[in-house]
């Protein structure tokens, strides 16, 4: 075999062993995401934006911690408000169904859980 086409074919197969390390690597992070539901959920919408925080309500939460959650919401009610401030008042409230979000944690006390760091989507 020529010295060139050896060559050729262990640059082949290193690229292909390191694009499929790579895509398994990814392959174990793409489910890291943990599932958790909630019934209803509430978030502020600013002026400038949706709030990054959540209150939910009647959430069931996986037992394992993750960097990220991803939360199935029955009941999303976004009230949207006039400035970046409460004070500002209330210009309307929209209720969605069967909404996704994806938020980087949680407390949670008195049968409510604060879902924070969620980007908006």
């Amino acid at each position: 075999m020529n010295l060139t086409l050896k060559r050729l074919l262990g640059v082949t197969a290193a690229v292909t062993m390191g694009a499929a390390a790579l895509l398994g690597a990814g392959a174990g992070t793409a489910g890291a995401a943990s599932r958790a539901h909630c019934d209803r959920a509430e978030q502020d919408m600013w002026s400038s934006g949706p709030s990054r925080n959540l209150t939910g309500h009647r959430c069931s939460i996986p037992n394992n911690k993750q960097r990220w959650y991803t939360i199935e919401i029955d009941t999303l009610v976004q009230t949207h408000y006039k400035r970046d401030t409460l004070d500002g008042g209330v210009v309307r409230t929209e209720t969605l169904h069967n909404r996704t979000v994806r938020c980087m944690g949680y407390t949670s006390s008195n049968g409510r859980v604060n879902w924070f760091g969620c980007p908006p989507s």
